[in-house]
């Protein structure tokens, strides 16, 4: 008869449960990115080990990358992002955590979004580059920007708009898209829409008459 101590049994509780959170992580991320991406994701998931949470909807960004006191890492991604935005994402921020763990010790600070950052995104994005994965009309609008990406898919009009096509529809507008000294509404307060300044377009609150500029694929209600 084999006895199974105590400390063994402690062992193949501990054991179970890694198992268990490595089965849900994988299960969790099938809802968010594309099905032919999941082979893909699972090696960065493998090769970079940090802890992934998927949060609510945050206005001033769609993820983030940073190092724990205990030395692990943790990515956060929003989770109303449609699975082609949600895909970028994560590798954008998988991008953080290889050019930070490369420079860390570096005497000389990087930028965030320098030129390690661009690299290290290009080349953990590139294998996923096939219309198996994104659209045909998505993918060259999508490696035209990642010659040289910048801080967020935001920040490209091209690219922001191209992706917005596959998010959920709503009975929204974009700013480009109304005329001008249209009445709209923004984050519960009316503006007027002005002449397009460079890329942004001026605005006028109406109630402080204050001057707000608004990126062109800003989403507001037509009053």
């Amino acid at each position: 008869m084999k006895f199974i101590t105590e400390k063994y049994y402690k062992f193949q509780i501990q054991h179970l449960k890694i198992i268990l959170e490595y089965v849900s992580k994988y299960q969790v991320l099938h809802k968010y990115i594309p099905n032919d991406a999941i082979q893909l994701v699972e090696v960065l998931l493998d090769k970079y080990a940090f802890h992934l949470i998927i949060k609510n909807n945050r206005k001033t960004k769609h993820g983030d990358f940073r190092p724990l006191q205990n030395g692990r890492f943790q990515i956060t991604i929003n989770n109303d992002l449609n699975s082609y935005r949600f895909l970028i994402t994560l590798v954008h921020e998988v991008a953080h955590l290889v050019t930070h763990q490369k420079y860390k010790n570096n005497r000389i600070r990087i930028k965030p979004h320098g030129i390690e950052w661009k690299m290290n995104f290009q080349h953990l994005m590139l294998p996923f580059l096939k219309t198996v994965i994104f659209p045909k009309e998505l993918l060259p609008i999508l490696a035209n920007y990642l010659r040289n990406p910048k801080a967020s898919t935001d920040s490209d009009i091209k690219l922001s708009f191209a992706l917005k096509q596959y998010d959920e529809k709503s009975n929204k507008n974009y700013i480009f898209e109304i005329p001008l000294q249209s009445k709209f509404l923004h984050n519960n307060r009316i503006f007027i829409k002005g002449e397009k300044r460079r890329i942004r377009y001026k605005c006028i609150e109406i109630r402080t008459k204050k001057e707000y500029l608004f990126h062109p694929n800003a989403e507001v209600d037509l009053i």
